[in-house]
């Protein structure tokens, strides 16, 4: 029972750490940005961080898979990788570029409320009442925190590319949801083939359309940073958590990420939210908690 105990501990604990280094990623996109174009930097990040995992993808088993895949499946990774990385992580990047980290990661934590109305249509996943209740709560947030503003064109334009990205950011989690439920596929050959796709897209289009910059050896540790750390450490992490917290459990840590997000820009980034936001921020966070928590007994404690 003890050890029971202390390894759920240690797993809600390693998933907490991995939350807090998603976090700490937008500050440092923010940083990053201020020398390497949005585009050419998503790239690099997980283009470094799909060469960190490929050791982990030529495990026999994992190779076995790869030769099994079949068409549709090599279709389903392609597809996966060009929404979730080339259009969600590109829109991000691109959005952090022009707005605030606070309205981006907003923005961004509206993407259950999509999946959940997705899931009604795609994988006949009916919400709860407390689910639909959640999604009234995050809207309500959200009209707070926006409520009465007057954008730039270049943040207009920033508030599109990021919404895009919602929408991808949704539709990939549906694909990615059918991919992994049937268990076919190990889930290190899913994230390593459609990252490195999705690498090779932000790469192919970030030469093309900003051109190949001459990155600064802080702009490379930044990239380092995100890609091994952030990215190919913390994946292993969060699974290795996922073995032992229930989703429900993971839902909720991963709803901590929004208020961690908007502390770290205000007390680094020095980004200043009004009284009316941090309560819209907070209504936003509740809402995604409720929308992430399904009262079905089964499926909280997988």
């Amino acid at each position: 029972m003890k050890h029971r105990l202390s390894r759920r501990v240690t797993a809600i604990c390693l998933g907490l750490f991995v939350a807090f280094l998603w976090s700490t990623s937008w500050v440092l996109i923010k940083f990053g940005l201020e020398d390497i174009p949005a585009i050419t930097f998503a790239g690099f990040r997980y283009g470094v961080a799909t060469l960190c995992l490929l050791p982990f993808l030529i495990k026999k088993e994992n190779i076995q898979s790869i030769r099994n895949l079949k068409k549709r499946e090599w279709l389903g990774l392609i597809l996966l990788g060009v929404l979730w990385y080339a259009v969600a992580q590109g829109a991000q990047f691109l959005g952090l570029k022009v707005l605030p980290a606070m309205t981006v990661t907003l923005l961004l934590n509206m993407t259950p409320l999509i999946v959940s109305m997705l899931a009604v249509v795609l994988l006949h996943e009916m919400p709860s009442k407390l689910q639909w209740i959640g999604m009234a709560i995050n809207l309500i947030g959200v009209g707070l925190y926006f409520f009465p503003s007057a954008f730039e064109n270049a943040q207009i334009i920033g508030v599109v590319v990021v919404l895009i990205g919602v929408l991808a950011n949704a539709f990939s989690s549906i694909l990615g949801r059918g991919i992994n439920r049937t268990g076919k596929i190990p889930v290190m050959v899913v994230t390593t083939i459609s990252m490195g796709i999705g690498a090779i897209l932000l790469l192919i289009t970030g030469a093309i359309s900003q051109g190949i910059p001459a990155i600064s050896l802080k702009g490379w540790g930044i990239i380092l940073w995100l890609a091994v750390l952030n990215t190919a450490i913390a994946f292993n992490l969060w699974n290795y958590s996922l073995r032992t917290v229930t989703a429900m459990e993971s839902s909720l840590i991963n709803s901590t990420m929004l208020i961690q997000i908007a502390l770290l820009a205000f007390f680094i980034l020095g980004e200043k939210l009004t009284p009316q936001q941090w309560v819209g921020m907070a209504f936003a966070a509740i809402g995604v908690v409720l929308v992430q928590i399904r009262l079905n007994g089964k499926k909280s404690s997988s």
